[in-house]
């Protein structure tokens, strides 16, 4: 109720407030709506209920305002929790070696550097459309669930964008779409980057990677602003969760508690700034095995 009672007043705000607060309400409702993907999240966990169709159902409902697809996210998801910091294998934020990097085409380099780089917060956006929407890439058994999930977007997509269009003009699809969309992806870009990525933690190749190792030690917590954990429901309390994927995110904070006190040196803990996020978008660019990370100039590109 948290999220749709804040995700309203939200809302609400854009509807009635004056241009000059448009901007911390889209920070807001965008914040809000990240909210949203977390409680997703727990559905394609399974943690949010013990039934199968609740998840499946309050998942794609969460999902649709965000134009996300519930089951290829979720099929993609357990492949990264099935394959944390395995490199070439993890489909969250896993580094480029130096000779992947060099065979990639120019313009995949470039968005690759940007994206390692200073405009992280534009790395969400596209994973959201590189990796989801391709039904034919996920195995046979996952195809009609991932179409299902795809076409259920389109076609809110196919409504909701008109009706917008119709009653507010483009001016409204911005205000009470896009900008809110893009915090979201802000946030979701922001988190998903430093739950797994420092500049001493290391991706590992099969021969030396230990996934109990990489859950425990490899996934971050970062404590953000009180206004962010409550909104976002404690997604940041990260190490829990990939010790056991089916812990609720309202006993992320009990989990978190147990495991500082049985495993505290084996756990990896900061603070979101910007200088956070200015230490990992400049040194942790290609994969190093003996630094975990060079950056660009280092590898000479």
């Amino acid at each position: 109720m948290t999220s749709v009672l804040a995700v309203t007043i939200g809302y609400w705000g854009l509807a009635v407030a004056p241009w000059f607060l448009l901007p911390p309400l889209w920070i807001f409702t965008g914040t809000a709506l990240t909210g949203f993907f977390v409680l997703g999240h727990d559905c394609g966990h399974r943690s949010f209920s013990s039934n199968r169709w609740v998840n499946d159902i309050v998942g794609h409902i969460l999902f649709l305002p965000l134009l996300y697809p519930f089951y290829p996210w979720r099929f993609k998801h357990d492949h990264h929790h099935q394959h944390t910091n395995l490199l070439e294998e993890d489909n969250a934020w896993a580094p480029f070696t130096i000779e992947i990097y060099q065979g990639l085409p120019l313009f995949v380099k470039v968005f690759y550097q940007l994206l390692r780089g200073r405009m992280w917060w534009l790395g969400s956006i596209a994973h959201w459309a590189t990796v989801h929407f391709a039904d034919n890439a996920f195995p046979p058994g996952q195809q009609e669930q991932a179409r299902f999930s795809n076409n259920l977007v389109i076609i809110y997509a196919i409504i909701v964008f008109p009706a917008i269009l119709v009653t507010s003009g483009i001016g409204g699809w911005i205000n009470f779409f896009l900008m809110p969309w893009l915090v979201y992806h802000f946030w979701m870009s922001t988190f998903t980057i430093v739950h797994h990525t420092m500049p001493d933690i290391p991706f590992r190749t099969r021969s030396t990677w230990s996934l109990a190792e990489a859950q425990l030690s490899g996934s971050v917590h970062c404590d953000y602003p009180y206004w962010v954990e409550f909104l976002c429901h404690d997604i940041n309390w990260h190490t829990p969760h990939h010790v056991s994927s089916a812990i609720p995110f309202y006993r992320l904070r009990q989990a978190q508690a147990s495991l500082e006190q049985n495993w505290a040196p084996h756990l990896y803990k900061t603070k979101f700034s910007w200088e956070l996020m200015k230490t990992i978008g400049d040194k942790c660019h290609i994969y190093d095995e003996q630094n975990c990370y060079q950056t660009f100039q280092q590898a000479g590109l």
